[in-house]
């Protein structure tokens, strides 16, 4: 199955966007800016949207406008319109489970107590849907995850973030025609 709808998770305003939970939003300006999208921000979407052609497949970006925990409005507001399945849908976000600077492609799974994802699924009402989890690090005790998420990364972490990125987008043509296994394969072993 293709998909059809890429989704960058963040928080909307300049206090958020240098932040670690914004780097779903950086994929998704990154991406957007390799194939020259024009995002248009649509209110009934509660997000800005935009669409492009990836290897002949046409498929949409989405950066929601809602802060993180009601991401699943905006998500949902677009799979209902254009009828989208939820695993024609990628989530790209942040995961502190995963190394600083690693980037990991699944389908399904729970949400590991992130707030946008708890979200999706409950809007969606599964959790059958792609995700492209960005590593983050995690801060060594719960109690620090909030101050970590929602601060600036180092000028090393940022980079290996970004670097990240480059790999999942360096794959995402094989992820948006419907190749996950071949697309997996390459993301998890670089």
């Amino acid at each position: 199955m293709t998909i059809k709808l890429i989704v960058g998770l963040g928080n909307p305003g300049s206090d958020y966007e240098k932040t670690r939970h914004n780097a779903g939003v950086w994929l998704i300006e990154e991406l957007g800016r390799q194939y020259q999208a024009a995002f248009k921000s649509e209110k009934h979407f509660h997000g800005s949207l935009s669409s492009i052609q990836v290897n002949g497949c046409s498929c949409h970006l989405l950066i929601p406008s809602t802060f993180m925990n009601h991401s699943g409005r905006s998500v949902q507001a677009v799979a209902h319109f254009y009828h989208y399945k939820p695993e024609e849908i990628l989530v790209a976000h942040d995961e502190l489970d995963l190394p600083v600077g690693s980037s990991k492609l699944k389908l399904g799974g729970g949400h590991g107590g992130h707030n946008g994802l708890r979200d999706i699924i409950q809007h969606l009402g599964t959790q059958q849907f792609w995700r492209i989890r960005l590593g983050i690090s995690h801060p060594g005790h719960r109690d620090h995850v909030l101050d970590y998420v929602l601060g600036t990364p180092s000028r090393a972490d940022k980079a290996a973030i970004l670097a990240a990125i480059d790999n999942a987008l360096l794959v995402l043509p094989k992820v948006v025609a419907g190749e996950t296994q071949a697309a997996m394969n390459m993301l998890h072993t670089n």
